[in-house]
């Protein structure tokens, strides 16, 4: 429950919505530099994906461990946004990779789930597979969760 008085962002606490209904995934700037669409969406499960071009090649001539980590990152930010009420906002405080196998071009797929939604924090994970379903990076991140006059940066974006 909401413990803050007053507005947020123009919003009083009885009309906040969720951030989830604010945010267009296709709409993110990451998004549609890299191609990144949303293929799934339910309550803390979010699937991703993307093509793998030769612009995305780190100097090896495969794709840069940073492009799959955006993908990874767009992923599990959707996938934690779904568990969030009205009113509730979070933000990535902590992302770790693994890369277990080089991609040169084709379709990346991320399947992102919510294993822990708390009170104050919430913990996903994601696997990146390939073309031929492949794993090819795993991925987790812990978000923290906010409320209130900690929220209103964030609403303030979606301030129509």
């Amino acid at each position: 429950m909401l413990k803050f008085q007053g507005t947020i962002a123009g919003l009083t606490i009885l009309n906040m919505p969720r951030l989830i209904d604010l945010i267009d995934p296709a709409a993110v700037p990451v998004a549609r530099l890299l191609g990144i669409t949303e293929e799934h969406r339910a309550t803390g499960h979010v699937t991703c994906s993307m093509e793998a071009r030769a612009e995305h090649h780190n100097p090896l001539g495969t794709v840069h461990g940073g492009i799959y980590t955006d993908l990874a990152d767009m992923a599990m930010g959707i996938a934690m946004l779904t568990t969030l009420a009205d009113g509730e906002a979070m933000t990535t405080i902590e992302l770790k990779i693994n890369y277990f196998r080089p991609v040169t071009t084709g379709r990346l797929v991320a399947d992102a789930r919510v294993l822990h939604r708390g009170r104050t924090s919430g913990f996903i994970e994601c696997e990146v597979r390939d073309a031929e379903a492949r794993l090819v990076a795993k991925s987790t991140s812990t978000c923290v969760l906010l409320t209130g006059d900690r929220a209103a940066a964030i609403f303030a974006r979606y301030q129509t």
